[in-house]
């Protein structure tokens, strides 16, 4: 029997885990497109933005991550349109044909439509992302210390994060520990000066996924380190270095990070009917997008109403890509065999979040309890380990957290390109 090509789009959690599982399988050829050539850790990114960690600690090249498993190949590429009467996908590099197709696109930034943030925030979904933050912070700070309009330094003060769930809390607390730890030594200009840095969502709590407990240990701990937690606070606009509220309130910035949602990719070739309103494609319990044939989704490009515990879906979380990922090869594995193939259910494990050194909070499901403090802390940094692909990834990951843990870390304060502006609404585009 011909082998079957199964073509993965997208290279993240899902796409990658999917790939993995499926090397040195006998009967299937696996060609993974991806627009980048690397792999990234996404939970990961604020670290990268906040010079914690370097590129090479969180990225993979996937030619690397491949080496050595025969049946495994990269195309780098970016998305174009399927062909599905032809089983064929259009790249912007080539054409491919595909017995399998598999959608791992993952999602972005969602902008809830205003074109002003979108245009001026600074979002955290991707390594480009995370650098231009990087540079943009440190020019800011640059910037500051040489100017002599005091409106301008009022502003420059002032540092907007929108959306508490844990990417929001993570980056509000390590800007906070920055601040606290390295910046006033590597900017003695700063000494006496007060960064405000405001955590708002729109919500009723930060962290509001996870338990009680932990929302109130996050909201304590992050307003200790000095962060202004805002709640019930919904952005409406952001022009004229003023983030604007739907309460009519107003606070001045030049920086609004995003990270106050996300939304799927749309592709051309998939009808209307195949999306839901956060466009996700709609899947069975085998992942089987509605109304396809041969076509699959995982990961945030899917959703999945079909698992009894998650009837509205899964959360958008780097554990359920991997979990989908996996279950996604025994299942092409079962059709190309003929056999019973087994329907996903995801397996939660808890959830977790860091705050700063030592604080950190995790929902466990075994046992059953919400732990906080250094031992979530150190959970944390465990587990993330485990997570990275590579032992070369973990090594220097470790390395650089224990030097940011004994010392003031060892690249906060490079900058990474001349001249670096807040992203403009053409570099989003892909």
């Amino acid at each position: 029997m011909k082998d079957k090509n199964i073509v993965i789009i997208g290279g993240g959690f899902a796409g990658v885990n999917l790939a993995i599982q499926l090397a040195e399988k006998k009967g299937v050829n696996v060609t993974v497109v991806d627009k980048n050539n690397y792999n990234h850790f996404t939970p990961l990114l604020y670290q990268l933005a906040t010079g914690f960690l370097d590129v090479s600690s969180i990225c993979l090249p996937y030619r690397t991550l491949f080496n050595g498993m025969d049946n495994l190949y990269f195309r780098m590429g970016e998305y174009q349109k399927i062909i599905p009467e032809e089983s064929k996908v259009v790249l912007s590099t080539e054409t491919i044909s595909y017995d399998y197709l598999v959608i791992a696109t993952g999602s972005k930034s969602n902008f809830f439509g205003m074109d002003n943030i979108e245009k001026n925030a600074l979002p955290m979904k991707s390594v480009d992302d995370a650098v231009k933050l990087r540079n943009f912070l440190i020019n800011e700070a640059e910037k500051y210390i040489q100017t002599e309009d005091e409106v301008e330094k009022r502003k420059m003060r002032n540092i907007v994060i929108s959306g508490a769930g844990p990417s929001g809390v993570e980056i509000a607390g390590i800007l906070a520990e920055m601040w606290n730890r390295t910046l006033k030594e590597m900017y003695p200009e700063l000494d006496k000066e007060i960064m405000n840095i405001y955590l708002v969502d729109a919500a009723s709590s930060v962290l509001s996924s996870m338990s009680e407990k932990a929302q109130k240990y996050s909201h304590k701990s992050l307003e200790r380190m000095g962060v202004h937690v805002q709640l019930e606070k919904t952005v409406s606009d952001y022009k004229d270095d003023k983030v604007e509220f739907k309460d009519g309130s107003t606070i001045e910035t030049k920086t609004l990070i995003w990270t106050a949602g996300v939304i799927g990719l749309k592709l051309e070739g998939f009808p209307d009917e195949c999306y839901e309103k956060s466009n996700r494609l709609k899947v069975n319990e085998f992942h089987k997008v509605e109304g396809m044939e041969n076509i699959y989704a995982i990961g945030d490009a899917c959703i999945m109403t079909s698992d009894p515990n998650y009837p509205k879906g899964h959360p958008q979380l780097a554990s359920v890509a991997k979990q989908q990922g996996e279950a996604m090869a025994k299942i092409l594995i079962a059709l190309i065999k003929g056999q019973k193939a087994l329907p996903f259910k995801y397996k939660d494990r808890g959830t977790m979040a860091i705050i700063g050194n030592n604080r950190a909070v995790a929902d466990l499901t075994i046992p059953y309890k919400t732990i906080t403090g250094w031992i979530a802390w150190a959970s944390w940094i465990s587990i993330h380990l485990y997570m990275l692909l590579s032992y070369r990834n973990q090594v220097r990951t470790l390395w650089n957290w224990t030097n940011s843990y004994f010392s003031k870390g060892h690249s906060e304060g490079i900058l990474l390109e001349k001249s670096p502006n807040k992203p403009k609404l053409e570099d989003k585009k892909s």
